[in-house]
């Protein structure tokens, strides 16, 4: 028995792209099921695939009509789905989280989180009361995108959540750690933003030159540690 409530549904983009779509909130269940059937595709080697692009509930699978029809490129994808939805394929994620972890150091406050004594304020809670609530959890990453290489996390704590500026920032600095409402997340490279910048990580996230582009991929788990200002130059921050 599928173990899983809700049929995928498998919904037609344009001629040559197909949306698997889970559901319809954000979940760790769903997304389960959208990283899985990302991996499943990216390590299928299918020929006919072009990209392979995950969101908070769905996947859009985009295959070359050149060398696949639109209806055989349907039936292979509706084959990959029901078989990772089987029952004997399922607890995979769960097992292997421990080891698909990646820990990021992030310097809190002063310089690099301008806006810590504000969500602090916001919130009711000390500086050192919000950095202990922000590193605690292991957050999942629901899906990358807005720049290169920006996660989209789950997890955050309620007690820290802090609306947006009013006037967002001309200029976020590489690395910047920010609260959003109930969503955290890491600025991969500098660009405009509206966030709550609560610290900074010397880890670079993206590298349009590298291969992976992005250090981070959906499906990640991700702890942030507390580093000082020196361990965090150290490290190779940006001053």
């Amino acid at each position: 028995m599928n173990l899983y409530d809700d049929a995928p549904r498998f919904l037609w983009a344009g001629d040559s792209a197909v949306v698997i779509q889970f559901g319809s909130d954000i979940s760790p269940l769903l997304a389960s099921r959208v990283h899985r059937t990302t991996r499943a595709l990216e390590t299928g080697n299918l020929p006919w695939l072009v990209e392979v692009l995950p969101s908070y509930r769905s996947v859009l699978a985009e295959f070359d009509p050149r060398l696949i029809s639109p209806t055989a490129a349907l039936d292979a994808l509706r084959g990959i789905v029901k078989a990772i939805d089987a029952p004997d394929c399922l607890g995979v994620d769960e097992a292997n989280i421990e080891n698909n972890v990646v820990t990021i150091p992030v310097c809190y406050g002063g310089q690099f989180g301008p806006d810590l004594d504000d969500v602090a304020a916001h919130t009711g809670l000390s500086p050192g009361e919000v950095i202990a609530l922000h590193s605690e959890p292991l957050y999942l990453v629901y899906m990358i995108g807005f720049t290169l290489g920006f996660p989209y996390l789950g997890g955050m704590s309620p007690r820290i959540a802090t609306p947006r500026l009013a006037t967002p920032r001309t200029v976020v600095p590489a690395g910047s750690v920010g609260i959003a409402g109930n969503q955290t997340g890491v600025y991969p490279s500098a660009s405009p933003g509206g966030w709550r910048l609560i610290g900074r990580t010397p880890l670079r996230l993206a590298d349009p030159s590298a291969d992976p582009p992005c250090l981070l991929r959906a499906g990640n788990r991700i702890r942030f540690v507390p580093v000082d200002e020196p361990t965090y130059y150290s490290m190779g921050g940006d001053r």
